[in-house]
């Protein structure tokens, strides 16, 4: 056997050996460096440049951020920290400002001596904005100078210049860039999507204002956040649309400066409310850690230990052994855990996981004492929190059972699926798709008008239970909620394994009206708080069936959208007088048309649900599906105008 050879002769060898010279590999592989090309790496590129800022705030010298999006989608970002360096750089031979804006690994943040924290620790942060930029040009402000360079897609097109006199209380530096098209997807910039992420590091980092202005003539929006109460602001964020237990949230905070460990501090704040959903973000040197770490292992570890031991202390608990689990413990918490340290152990640039063994240590007791002080002066509060958590124990051991019965056979026990489910005959789950279907007419038109070789429909009865206001054990004993999980086969909750689902593509088809969208709402909510990971791994879909159908004569068109509907009466000609049917529900389509406009691959329009965000996901289902009723209100009074076609 033989294998076929790179090269023109045929031969591998050391003419064959690339290096990729400056910043020609963040162009090459832009995806290695902010995350994607799609919009998430286009908002990256933002929060990149302000990480900067952050970082001069968390040394103390910086106190206000502006970030302007432009009309022609340009940003700027304003800070009136140190200012990055100017002046000649011995090793390189260079400015100071040009080695930091085209060189990887270059930065303040090695030494230790310019930042004692930093989120941007590899240093490639703006360096990777300015490859991936059309145009940039820095403009700093220090040293009683005003300099300015100017680059296009990282390379330098000016000298390092001065322009004028900096005045004596004046210091800073604005970076203004034009993402480059030929690199990202997209290059319009999303309001909101950067709101969401400048809010948050406004409430991590307790006095900072961050301004955030858009320009753009179909937008001209602006926002201002700044918090001097920190994460404690951020929880009480959080829990604006919950029942709160008790006010204001506990918060604990603990700075380690011991020889021999580098320096450290840990913020805590955190907050219970009547809910039942658990809701604990971590952060190290403001960087969300959303796989958790070794700060979230501290504070889960002495969150469990300090309740337990008050229980036991003031025999709280039925038997003097007696324990309540974590679970229990963190039902209905709200909490925020920031850590900063000087050398953070992130796993890969994406930052999502901290691995620093001995912030473990700094956490659980900086916990572990604030909390147990925090219960002993607080007595009244302190039976509050322990008595919900005995009854999210008594919910649990009642779940318990119903948990069992839910959770998959193993392959040979094909009974254990539900009798109302028409499964497919493909084994392979990516290839398999469930349709989630209301009702026994649609469920029946489903079924009649599927492919049954990869395509398996699930009917349910009505509406499913609102996971918000129910408790576990309620839960798992709703036959309809029973059905789901046994047909995904990947169990619930905290036994929820992405691994072993039979479907990657569950599909809600719901009818296109107000119950169908509630349906639908309920099912989302349900997957986000007992199996995320169905839409962090993009398997859950919605599908887009028909609202009206035209017929004229032996023409018959589909039309999804009141707008289509007039596209096509355009098209055929309205002279004719078409016959238009509105479709009030699934069920009145026979098989053949449910097939050729909702589940036919070749024809079909379906939309996958993402998770951009969890806390402003968590914040729409609390106000959608929670018990607050003004929360609701004042959201539907808001997107009204959003909405054109509301059925009543």
């Amino acid at each position: 056997m033989t294998l076929e050879q790179n090269g023109s002769n045929g031969q591998y060898g050391a003419s064959q050996i690339q290096v990729l010279e400056g910043l020609e590999a963040v162009r090459r592989r832009p995806g290695m460096y902010v995350g994607s090309t799609d919009t998430r790496g286009l908002h990256h590129l933002v929060t990149e440049v302000v990480d900067n800022s952050i970082d001069e705030a968390l040394a103390g010298f910086c106190t206000q951020i502006s970030v302007t999006i432009h009309g022609d989608n340009s940003v700027t970002v304003q800070d009136d920290g140190r200012g990055i360096p100017v002046g000649y750089h011995e090793k390189t031979g260079k400015d100071a400002l040009e080695v930091s804006l085209t060189m990887l690994h270059a930065g303040g943040k090695f030494s230790g001596e310019g930042y004692k924290v930093s989120g941007g620790l590899h240093g490639v942060g703006v360096s990777c904005v300015n490859a991936l930029s059309e145009k940039l040009v820095a403009t700093v402000c220090r040293d009683e100078g005003v300099y300015q360079q100017s680059y296009s897609r990282g390379i330098p097109t000016s000298q390092v210049e001065k322009l004028a006199d900096c005045p004596p209380d004046e210091h800073g530096t604005t970076i203004w860039f034009m993402p480059d098209a030929t690199i990202f997807d997209e290059v319009d910039f999303h309001f909101e999507t950067l709101v969401l992420r400048l809010r948050e590091l406004a409430f991590l980092n307790a006095g900072v204002c961050i301004n955030v202005f858009d320009e753009r003539p179909e937008q001209g929006m602006q926002k201002q956040f700044c918090y001097e109460g920190g994460i404690v602001s951020f929880v009480e964020h959080l829990n604006k649309n919950k029942e709160a237990l008790h006010s204001p949230p506990i918060y604990i905070d603990a700075f380690r400066q011991e020889e021999g460990k580098e320096n450290a501090s840990v913020e805590v704040a955190m907050q219970y409310n009547s809910g039942y959903s658990e809701n604990i973000f971590t952060y190290a040197n403001n960087i969300a850690t959303i796989e958790g770490g070794s700060h979230l292992v501290g504070f889960k570890s002495a969150l469990t230990r300090a309740m337990n031991d008050y229980g036991r202390k003031y025999n709280l608990f039925k038997n003097g052994d007696a324990a309540l689990s974590g679970e229990d413990i963190r039902e209905g918490l709200t909490a925020i855990v920031s850590v900063k340290l000087l050398e953070p152990q992130f796993e890969g640039q994406t930052k999502t996981k901290l691995g620093n063994a001995d912030i473990r240590t700094l956490v659980e007791g900086a916990v572990s004492g604030g909390l147990s002080a925090y219960l002993e002066e607080n007595p009244s509060i302190a039976r509050l929190i322990i008595d919900k958590c005995i009854t999210a124990c008594r919910a649990r051991d009642a779940a318990r059972k119903a948990r069992e019965l839910t959770r998959r056979k193993s392959a040979l026990e094909s009974t254990s699926l539900p009798g109302k489910l028409a499964d497919c005959r493909e084994k392979d789950p990516a290839l398999c798709e469930l349709f989630i279907v209301e009702g026994d007419s649609a469920g029946g038109s489903a079924k009649q008008g599927r492919n049954p070789q990869y395509q398996a429909i699930l009917p349910l009865r009505g509406k499913i239970l609102n996971v918000e206001k129910t408790r576990l054990d309620k839960i798992l004993a709703n036959a309809e909620i029973k059905a789901m999980i046994t047909a995904f086969g990947a169990g619930f909750d905290i036994d929820f394994d992405v691994n072993k689902l039979r479907y990657h593509k569950i599909v809600c088809m719901t009818d296109a009206d107000v119950d169908g969208s509630h349906i639908r709402t309920l099912l989302l909510t349900f997957f986000f708080r007992y199996m995320r990971p169905l839409i962090e791994e993009g398997y859950v879909y919605i599908a887009q069936p028909p609202l009206y159908k035209v017929s004229r004569q032996k023409l018959e068109r589909y039309a999804y959208s009141d707008e289509e509907l007039e596209a096509v009466l355009n098209e055929i000609g309205r002279e004719p007088k078409p016959a238009i049917q509105r479709y009030k529900g699934l069920g009145e389509m026979n098989p053949e048309q449910l097939w050729d406009t909702t589940m036919d691959p070749e024809k079909r329009i379906m939309l996958r649900v993402t998770l951009e965000d969890a806390i402003a996901a968590d914040e729409i289902f609390t106000i959608l599906m929670g018990d607050k009723v003004e929360p609701r209100r004042e959201f539907i009074e808001a997107n009204s105008r959003l909405v054109a076609n509301l059925d009543i």
